[in-house]
């Protein structure tokens, strides 16, 4: 197939590689095939059915390497499931009675778009796969190259996804101006709720990044300023099983010693109990077009927070979310390394007509190629059992039990 046009769009929340996957997929095509027309939808899968859309021109190619320098997403986002009907009826983006399948195929064929560059997590890509594949069906062809976008790093088989290293890396930073607030006030409880449905890997990995920035620092224990104040003190991930009880017992002894408890809270765990509680009482939880629950509505930061509050005697409570000052940010050296690694790829991929989502195969021997569409999903656990979280655990005191899968 001879590829004469391609289109790009980011979709679904926020990571700190957006940009700089477009940048770089625009500067691939045009060192090796400037003759490639490129066109971004605005918006993701919202612009694509309005028909909204940018024609990359010149001097956008010859300055894409400026968005590399940039967070976010200079072509947009937002959450559209094409297999949604209903809700893309509510949102005006089709009528009545049409499929947002067809209304997506339609348009892409009135573009004359030979490939489609889709940079989101597995709801992006799955969402391109169905795609993907009404067009196949109705005598349209079209290749749909993936990159995998999430700062929860929790898409199969992927091992590493775009953004995740830096979101690590930006809610360390957070966490160190937050937790300075720990003698704001006497017997202080502070917790880090990191954002993210699946974010155990990022939970954790959070945590390692603000214990190697701690490993850094000169203290003055004299005055009160002390390693111990400052450190984390329980890392809670969906993974493992959370005795409320048994943590109280151990963080009371952490906060009658220190005066402070800190703890990093994957914003995931604890969900399914919260859920649980909501709906026994009759108030069920809102959820998105793809049926997840709306986390920012059930505050599992503030819910645990109650938890631990009275057990620990704290008379100061704060929860601060670190998501939105990490999911927008620039990406870091080690993300970029990776971006420029998977977009071209992408593009080579996508000129010589093979599909899937680009990222290292963890059921293929780790090696970087593009995954076939069938087997992308999300919602990959953490593995608690890397040393390094072990490690990070035996540090801080902290008991590792995995969670019940049943």
């Amino acid at each position: 197939m001879s590829v004469r046009r391609v289109a790009l769009l980011t979709a679904g929340g926020f990571a700190p590689c957006l940009s700089s996957a477009v940048g770089g997929l625009i500067e691939r095509y045009t060192e090796i095939a400037p003759d490639v027309e490129i066109i971004a939808y605005e918006h993701g899968y919202y612009g694509l059915l309005r028909g909204d859309k940018i024609v990359v021109d010149a001097e956008t190619r010859k300055n894409a390497g400026i968005l590399h320098r940039f967070g976010g997403s200079p072509i947009g986002n937002s959450r559209v499931k094409l297999t949604n009907a209903k809700d893309c009826v509510k949102r005006g983006l089709v009528a009545e009675g049409q499929d947002p399948l067809q209304v997506a195929a339609e348009q892409l064929k009135a573009d004359g778009v030979d490939v489609l560059h889709t940079i989101g997590g597995d709801d992006t890509n799955t969402t391109a796969a169905d795609l993907a594949a009404y067009l196949a069906d109705n005598g349209y062809g079209l290749t749909v190259v993936g990159l995998p976008k999430t700062i929860d790093n929790d898409v199969v088989p992927i091992r590493q996804s775009l953004g995740a290293w830096t979101a690590a890396e930006e809610a360390a930073g957070f966490a160190a101006n937050i937790i300075g607030e720990h003698r704001s006030g006497p017997r202080m409880l502070i917790v880090h709720e990191v954002m993210g449905r699946h974010c155990g890997w990022l939970t954790a990995a959070a945590a390692v990044e603000y214990r190697k920035w701690l490993d850094q620092q000169q203290w003055v224990p004299g005055i009160g300023l002390t390693r111990e104040r400052w450190d984390v003190h329980a890392v809670f991930v969906p993974e493992l099983a959370i005795d409320i009880d048994a943590e109280a017992e151990r963080l009371k002894a952490v906060m009658d010693a220190q005066g402070n408890v800190n703890i990093f809270l994957s914003e995931g765990a604890g969900m399914h109990e919260i859920v649980e509680q909501l709906t026994a009482a009759g108030t069920p939880p809102e959820r998105d077009p793809f049926g997840h629950v709306k986390l920012d509505t059930i505050n599992p930061g503030q819910w645990f927070a109650k938890q631990f509050a009275e057990k620990l005697g704290a008379e100061k409570v704060m929860v601060q979310k670190s998501g939105y000052y990490s999911r927008a940010a620039a990406a870091n050296a080690e993300d970029l390394r990776l971006i420029k690694s998977m977009t071209d790829l992408a593009v080579e991929c996508a000129l010589r007509g093979e599909a899937g989502v680009i990222g290292h195969d963890e059921e293929r021997g780790d090696v970087l190629r593009a995954i076939e569409f069938p087997r992308i999903a999300g919602g990959k656990a953490f593995d608690v059992s890397q040393p390094w979280f072990g490690e990070l655990l035996a540090d801080i005191g902290q008991p590792l039990v995995p969670a019940s899968h049943e």
